[in-house]
């Protein structure tokens, strides 16, 4: 009696990971007998579900009932509740029940404390494009799955090419492995940059701009990412979890640490050999200068989210930023930053 949760805002990851659950479980010939996906939003269409799991298999294979955009662990009736505690633990073995939302469980709510127990729970959301780590290891599992052979710096490049974007890795990947025709030999970063869709103009290299305090590419990016329809919340979002990084190391430099490691873990920095990359990045920059970078993004993502115009409002504040992380007089940018 399987029982999973998923949930998460990854569309395509989630529907990937079902897509192998409906082969391992289904057999192909009674597919149409064995197969229900019923939407979970109204409380009779959970009790349909749950009433599809408890039926017996027909036929071979398996049964797999999957009750999408599930709202029990939101909010559930006393009366849902009773039932749910009377008939998942009693499952037939042959059944596979899976419940999917975009949001994540409430931890107080009685279903999910239920769930917790006889269920496995997976989460799919989108990584933070600014955790690069995260990025390359997903690239590293996907390949490995596809059987694509990948350098390191061709893993690398496609990290950084398609971003959080599950569907473009996928899509890529694909290519990359009827490129390579089975051969044993791992792709290198000069096929990749070849045959690879590279958006080298992202939110981490707008970033990487206004660090060094270059005014003119950092515009020159913004109007290429608002161009490819990215949306300017999500480039503020990337800017507001690069620059925390930065200033943490920043902070924990200053304050003496010198255990990568201790930093890494403090920074949220998932390899502790990055903390040296890192380290040169900001060494031009002091700990005020980019504490000073903080109110302003915050208040450009204000804006944004009041409804000002994002080329216009986009190009102030990251002149602003430019001109904060170009600045050596202190005094000058305490003054003027919000």
């Amino acid at each position: 009696m399987p029982i999973y949760l998923f949930w998460g805002e990854d569309d395509f990851a989630m529907n990937q990971e079902i897509v192998k659950l409906r082969e391992d479980i289904l057999d192909p010939n009674w597919f149409q007998f064995n197969y229900h996906k019923i939407s979970g939003d109204r409380p009779e269409d959970i009790q349909e579900a749950l009433n599809q799991a408890m039926t017996p298999v027909f036929g071979s294979g398996g049964r797999l009932v999957w009750l999408e955009n599930c709202s029990i662990c939101q909010q559930c009736s006393e009366e849902l509740l009773s039932e749910l505690k009377r008939t998942l633990p009693n499952l037939p073995a042959s059944s596979t029940l899976l419940l999917s939302a975009k949001k994540k469980p409430d931890g107080r709510n009685k279903a999910t404390k239920l769930l917790q127990k006889l269920a496995t729970l997976r989460e799919f959301s989108p990584i933070s494009p600014w955790k690069t780590d995260a990025l390359v290891t997903r690239v590293e599992q996907t390949a490995k799955t596809m059987g694509v052979k990948l350098t390191r710096q061709a893993t690398t490049l496609l990290a950084e090419s398609v971003g959080n974007n599950t569907r473009q890795l996928w899509n890529e990947l694909e290519k990359l492995q009827l490129w390579s025709g089975g051969s044993p030999k791992p792709i290198d970063e000069t096929i990749v940059s070849r045959l690879v869709v590279v958006n080298t103009q992202n939110s981490l290299q707008l970033a990487a701009a206004i660090r060094t305090g270059d005014s003119a590419r950092a515009l020159e990016l913004v109007a290429d990412l608002l161009q490819r329809n990215e949306p300017p919340l999500k480039i503020v979002a990337t800017l507001i979890g690069q620059f925390r990084t930065w200033l943490t190391i920043r902070l924990l430099v200053d304050s003496g640490e010198k255990d990568d490691r201790a930093i890494a873990k403090a920074s949220e920095v998932g390899n502790p050999k990055r903390i040296y990359f890192l380290r040169k990045e900001i060494q031009p920059l002091n700990a005020q200068q980019l504490l000073a970078t903080l109110p302003l993004l915050l208040a450009l993502e204000v804006s944004l989210k009041r409804g000002a115009e994002p080329f216009a409002t986009l190009q102030t504040h990251i002149l602003q930023l430019c001109q904060i992380c170009r600045s050596r007089d202190r005094q000058h940018f305490k003054t003027n930053s919000p």
